[in-house]
């Protein structure tokens, strides 16, 4: 695929992971409709994008917010054609299962599985008639669940779930489904982690978001008669 010209739709866009790829597609000139909770950052990433050379409209939108999500859901249907669609939009609380509270399972369940669904639904007629791509940034904790991880790894491997359902429904119609599966990544969510896990952050350590971007823009760019199904990234050491 080449990008420019190309409309991306990016959640988690002003921060980590969903920054980096949007700030890769800017420098490919694509248009990025980029989604986010944080508009002084999310209006950064956009400044970024266009000094690189893409044009960018910013959607402030709390995806854990019904009203929010059916807001967005509905701007971003208005669209003529979608050619990549990043969900990058996560949240994470660690605890055990005798402890952690219910509600903060249903936070990461609506953030991290609720809104991808509900966003891919609405743009499936944009993404058809671009024969587009969508991106599902997963996690290690998709493919596996360790103790104190119940429910942010329960939202992933739904997530995966998800992507492997989508995939199987739309390759008839030209559309190919990724899942990204980043081991510890250095990015504001891991920091908070390290926090919640009492132990030492050294992001120097992680794979950086940028290697992350530069492997998402590897296999987006592949042919139309190829598709990366399951992308997996991990620090080399450590």
């Amino acid at each position: 695929m080449e990008f420019s010209g190309k409309h991306a739709v990016i959640t988690g866009a002003s921060s980590g992971i969903g920054r980096a790829i949007a700030l890769e597609l800017a420098q490919r000139g694509a248009h990025l409709h980029l989604v986010g909770r944080d508009p002084t950052r999310l209006e950064q990433v956009a400044e970024a994008a266009r000094a690189a050379g893409g044009t960018a409209r910013v959607y402030r939108a709390d995806l854990a917010e019904d009203a929010a999500l059916e807001a967005l859901a509905r701007d971003l249907a208005a669209l003529e054609r979608v050619d990549v669609l990043v969900h990058s939009a996560g949240v994470v609380a660690l605890g055990p299962v005798a402890t952690a509270p219910v509600e903060k399972l249903d936070w990461q369940y609506r953030v991290n599985l609720r809104a991808p669904f509900a966003l891919t639904q609405a743009l499936l007629p944009a993404l058809e008639r671009a024969r587009g791509q969508v991106v599902f940034i997963n996690s290690g904790a998709g493919l596996r669940a360790n103790a104190g991880w119940s429910q942010y790894a329960a939202t992933k491997h739904g997530l995966k779930a998800l992507a492997d359902a989508l995939r199987a429904e739309v390759a008839p119609r030209g559309v190919r489904v990724i899942s990204v599966y980043p081991g510890r990544t250095a990015t504001p969510m891991q920091a908070e982690v390290h926090r919640a896990e009492g132990r030492a952050y050294h992001p120097e350590r992680f794979v950086q978001p940028e290697d992350v971007a530069l492997e998402v823009l590897a296999a987006l760019s592949l042919p139309a008669r190829a598709v990366v199904t399951d992308l997996s990234i991990r620090p080399a050491v450590g």
